[in-house]
């Protein structure tokens, strides 16, 4: 793959072990950069190899804090300078992305923010992955590739033989996203519907639908604090479930997230790598993207289609 070093993969510094992992599937080197720290928190990026004429792929996840974004916009401004011949963001976790819309007067829209910060800087295209909310592909004005952790998710479920499946989501705003997984497999959905005080604390939590006896799957883009997830595991299994998991694509688990989710009712949290995580969780598992984000990565250089990357 790739013998003729007609592309170059870069990685910044918090997704350097998902670049070496890319790396490896293609069989390719990863880029040499280097990434100097001044003692005010400033810092500067370097190529330490030509890439003058390269299409290059900068692998970065801009998750909290703010210096991965910044080191990712550094890394696009250096190469652009350094004559790079097309510039590609490889963003598996897209931060900010919660921020998609006003839902209140007098806020941001994030989102779209970011958006615009990354095309200025000089992107041609950006491969992310399970977006928070899908309209956010159109803040872009260059193309963007959104691959779906449901390519990696599906076999795994398939995989533990679960009767009586039923798959739920933690919200109204993931129905979608759930709706489609229960009907590829096709199992019944149950919905939880939360009230919250204020942002990353429910306050009140429903189940629509049946569940007991049930062994369930809930489906969501992200977890943060964990609240969300268990408490609506706790109360699924109050009401006679037998089996409470939950896959996510994007293991931000904040804070004391790591804690709930040993003390909850929870069977398995199924994560994929598009963030590190090195903490300790008896009940997580972590797939990993690399595979698919090699394979979407030689197919875009190639111009082949990457529609053979959905399952859903």
């Amino acid at each position: 793959m790739n013998e003729s070093g007609s592309f170059k993969i870069f990685s910044g510094t918090k997704s350097q072990y998902l670049a070496e992992k890319i790396c490896a599937s293609l069989n390719v080197p990863l880029g040499k950069m280097n990434i100097q720290h001044f003692a005010d928190g400033e810092f500067s990026v370097s190529y330490e190899e030509s890439i003058r004429g390269q299409v290059v792929y900068l692998i970065q996840s801009t998750f909290p804090s703010s210096d991965n974004l910044m080191e990712l916009l550094l890394m696009v401004d250096a190469a652009k300078r350094a004559s790079a011949g097309k510039i590609i963001a490889v963003v598996p976790y897209f931060g900010w992305a919660r921020q998609d819309r006003k839902d209140k007067p007098r806020v941001s829209i994030g989102a779209k923010l970011i958006a615009d910060i990354l095309s200025v800087a000089g992107i041609e295209r950006l491969i992310t992955m399970d977006l928070h909310a899908d309209q956010i592909q159109g803040f872009f004005d260059v193309p963007v590739d959104h691959l779906y952790g449901s390519t990696i998710f599906i076999p795994y479920i398939r995989s533990l033989n679960l009767d009586n499946l039923v798959i739920a989501t933690p919200d109204v705003g993931g129905s979608k996203r759930a709706n489609t997984y229960a009907k590829f497999l096709d199992v019944p959905m149950v919905l939880c519907h939360k009230t919250r005080e204020c942002a990353n604390v429910v306050s009140e939590m429903r189940i629509i639908g049946d569940v007991e006896g049930k062994n369930v799957i809930v489906i969501d883009d992200m977890i943060d604090t964990a609240g969300t997830i268990t408490k609506a595991a706790d109360l699924m299994i109050e009401q006679g479930a037998l089996s409470v998991r939950a896959i996510a694509s994007h293991c931000v688990m904040s804070g004391q997230a790591t804690e709930r989710v040993e003390n909850s009712k929870l069977t398995e949290l199924i994560m994929t790598d598009s963030i590190p995580y090195d903490k300790c969780c008896s009940k997580l598992k972590v797939l990993s993207i690399a595979d698919m984000f090699a394979d979407t990565i030689e197919r875009v250089y190639d111009h082949r289609s990457i529609s053979s990357q959905y399952l859903i």
